[in-house]
């Protein structure tokens, strides 16, 4: 990309670069095959490097900080045109908040959740992502007025202790482990659940993972053995996932904690692996993810086939993009991004961070509680506040 831009500068300054490099720059292939960077091409690398060795020693210092500043000023433009047309494609959720809002006018609104990078910050060690205690409040208000469930990687336990609130459902393990009160389940495809109470009657309902339940636990024992001496790497239990944490670990190492990982992996076809932010998630290879997860909970709530359900999605990592997907397709709803620089992606609206998913949240809550029409989740679902 460094090349390619700087090529297009060059030609624009009527600069050219002579056919003979190594003529020029002698000895440089020496100090740029020591050039490291993680998932990319040596060669590639080496070559840019190269190239802009070879800028510096060919021009004045002067010229130098001249094409300098202008290539900045090339790469500026282009980033900002790139955000510009991102903003575009994914506006933002609190500017068009007010048209949404129009738009959903005799709807029934349905929120769904993701937790890291959503109600919590990303942080480096994974059991301290608390959230906190204004984003509870605001997720125990909207939970007043909307069925709201929180739909994560972690396991059910785990985002429930740190989330601790009642009145909302949980989806653990990428939606594999969900969480409802007590409700007849209306899903028309039975094929992936089973359903029990819990000591509090709460329902809970289990996806077929649980019969790699075994596997699982052999999984994260060879996992913790195999990476126990790579500083910075943590493999944390998600009861019917497993999920391998490189965020602390040094670029130096990745290389090899990939390769044990999937040395492993080798030996459990019916597992997938796949990567998230600065994680490697390891999952039953079965039809179900967070899409999957959104549609039984609609199910679950008696609003699988309605028409005039809206259900909003927040979410910041890849696993979330199953669920864009299937809003999508449904052709009604509101899918938001989570992201603070622009990324591919389904959804249709944008949130930078969780302080403005804070503030979405809350204004969803102010908003509801304005309306004359304005009733609890209690008397609209029958579940308890």
């Amino acid at each position: 990309m460094f090349k390619r831009n700087f090529a297009k500068l060059n030609q624009a300054m009527g600069f050219q670069r002579s056919s003979n490099r190594q003529k020029e720059q002698p000895g440089i292939s020496d100090v740029s095959s020591n050039v490291r960077a993680p998932n990319s091409c040596q060669g590639a690398v080496s070559d840019d490097a190269n190239y802009s060795s070879w800028m510096v020693s060919s021009v004045s210092p002067v010229f130098y900080i001249a094409l300098k500043s202008n290539f900045l000023l090339f790469s500026s433009n282009h980033l900002t045109a790139a955000l510009a047309n991102y903003q575009m494609e994914h506006p933002s959720a609190l500017t068009s908040f007010d048209q949404m809002m129009k738009d959903a006018k005799g709807k029934k609104i349905v929120v769904f959740l993701d937790y890291d990078g959503t109600l919590s910050p990303i942080v480096n060690d994974p059991d301290r992502a608390f959230m906190s205690d204004e984003m509870r409040a605001s997720v125990r208000e909207v939970a007043k007025y909307f069925p709201t469930a929180i739909i994560t990687g972690r396991s059910r336990d785990k985002v429930k202790g740190f989330v601790q609130l009642s009145n909302i459902y949980y989806a653990g393990s990428h939606g594999m482990d969900i969480m409802a009160p007590p409700r007849p389940a209306r899903s028309s495809d039975g094929k992936y659940h089973t359903v029990s109470l819990d000591r509090k009657s709460n329902e809970a309902v289990f996806q077929p993972a649980q019969t790699f339940l075994p596997s699982i636990q052999k999984i994260l024992k060879e996992l913790e053995e195999a990476i126990m001496k790579i500083q910075g790497a943590r493999v944390e239990n998600n009861r019917f996932c497993v999920s391998v944490h490189f965020r602390q670990v040094r670029d130096e190492d990745y290389g090899m904690l990939e390769e044990k990982v999937k040395s492993i992996m080798k030996h459990y076809p019916d597992f997938g692996l796949g990567w998230g932010k600065k994680v490697m998630e390891i999952r039953p290879s079965i039809e179900w993810n967070k899409g999957n997860a959104l549609e039984y909970l609609l199910d679950t709530l008696g609003l699988g086939n309605c028409t005039d359900v809206l259900p909003v999605y927040i979410g910041d990592d890849r696993t979330d993009e199953d669920a864009f997907k299937v809003i999508r397709k449904r052709g009604q709803g509101y899918p938001i991004v989570v992201a603070s620089s622009p990324k591919d992606t389904k959804a249709s609206y944008s949130l930078h961070d969780p302080s403005e998913v804070l503030a979405f949240l809350l204004r969803l809550a102010r908003w509801r509680k304005a309306s004359s029409s304005s009733r609890s989740l209690s008397q609209i679902w029958g579940v308890g506040s």
